[in-house]
């Protein structure tokens, strides 16, 4: 069997895609799994196109659409010719599943159980390990939450377990991940603790994204001071106009966020900020777009996830009025170019300096503690952390030659 699965979004989708790969090991049959994203509508969008090529490329193989593209809109893909199966979120880990046929979408809106935590990344340098899925709060543009059910958190014994069998494995990296990492009960900076006592062997640990609201002192001081913790931080920030993300439902304030990226810099100069903004959300005034565009700097954010914003049905922002899909597009675009500079800025800001650089399956790309993106001169062991002297920059990626 030849086992493709194809997957779209954030990170919690790639280390069930990797899961999801293992399942189907060995089963009989071709069978290609698009693992869709539903945090856009051009996501879905996406998800849709990628099974029409599958099915071109691959005409005698099974087509299974699932994931959150597949919970929240699975009579668009049930209708689909191209494909064979539907399964939702809380479906596409049960192996059993993948024989069936037809539409296996059950309601998720209840939390999820989880006793393990999914993981990615065997074999790679890095691994993602889910400790958190589903969201308890109701944001008004986000329609993840009915594509993943409440907040339910993996106990920390498990958690633990799983990364030390990563380090075992070789991994010298790991990436905490989930849909609302902060809200990971009985706590996040516990939980964060307790990896770092148990599994001293591992040199580096990261944090997927944080909402501003919910980084209590417990993980601030966290964030700030252990040097384990990569100095690399991305918040689920959404917009910089304070109106909006009234709007928006969301829990901080432009204020907040500034103060908290003031606080972490403080204390650990070094720390690189990344961002989720949304452009054009509905009502947005060219006054509140500006204001958005602002954060960027205001926050020195220097990695970003812009999207302009996408009308999800059922959610309450598609009621608001519409500022239009082409001024969406157009502030985003805005937004990215903003952005760009301001990451070409940093990073040359960082030619000259010593970078821990833990080297990736090419040999010849990894990533700083700061997440910098490096390119080798020469060529280095796969999963090694190596220092590297940073002798230029193209803007976006770091050149490096080791020392």
């Amino acid at each position: 069997m030849t086992v493709e699965v194809l997957d779209f979004g954030c990170r919690l989708n790639i280390a069930e895609g990797a899961t999801i790969g293992r399942l189907l090991d060995g089963q009989p049959g071709d069978t290609t799994v698009i693992n869709g994203c539903a945090v856009t509508g051009e996501a879905v969008r996406q998800t849709a196109q990628a099974a029409r090529r599958a099915r071109r490329a691959r005409p005698g193989a099974r087509i299974v659409v699932t994931g959150c593209a597949a919970q929240v809109d699975r009579d668009r893909f049930s209708a689909m010719a191209e494909v064979d199966l539907v399964l939702g979120n809380r479906e596409k880990l049960v192996a059993e599943n993948y024989v069936r046929s037809g539409v296996h979408v059950g309601d998720i809106m209840v939390p999820v159980p989880h006793d393990t935590p999914v993981v990615s990344g065997r074999g790679q340098t890095r691994s993602f390990v889910e400790i958190q899925t589903g969201c308890d709060h109701r944001c008004t543009f986000c329609i993840i939450p009915y594509g993943r059910g409440d907040s339910a958190s993996v106990p920390p014994s498990a958690v633990v377990a799983a990364i030390a069998r990563a380090v075992e494995d070789g991994q010298h990296e790991v990436v905490l991940t989930g849909v609302d990492l902060t809200s990971y009960r009985p706590s996040l900076a516990g939980l964060v603790s307790l990896i770092l006592r148990e599994v001293p062997a591992l040199p580096r640990l990261r944090l997927s994204s944080l909402d501003p609201a919910e980084i209590d002192e417990a993980l601030f001081d966290l964030i700030a001071r252990e040097p384990r913790i990569m100095p690399h931080v991305h918040l689920s920030l959404q917009s910089g106009d304070p109106m909006i993300l009234k709007r928006m439902k969301r829990r901080h304030t432009r204020a907040q966020a500034i103060a908290l990226v003031d606080r972490l810099k403080a204390l650990r100069p070094a720390i690189a900020i990344g961002a989720d903004l949304i452009a054009g959300f509905p009502t947005e005034s060219e006054a509140m777009h500006c204001s958005n565009v602002s954060i960027v700097d205001a926050c020195d954010i220097v990695f970003g996830h812009v999207f302009p914003y996408s009308p999800r049905a059922g959610t309450p922002a598609a009621r608001m009025p519409l500022v239009g899909a082409e001024v969406a597009r157009s502030r985003a675009r805005e937004l990215r170019e903003v952005l760009a500079k301001r990451r070409a800025t940093w990073l040359s800001g960082l030619v000259g300096s010593t970078q821990q650089v833990l080297v990736e399956r090419s040999e010849r790309r990894g990533h700083a503690e700061n997440f910098a993106n490096v390119a080798l001169t020469t060529r280095q062991d796969a999963g090694s952390i190596v220092a590297v002297r940073i002798v230029a920059t193209d803007g976006d990626i770091l050149t490096g030659a080791p020392v």
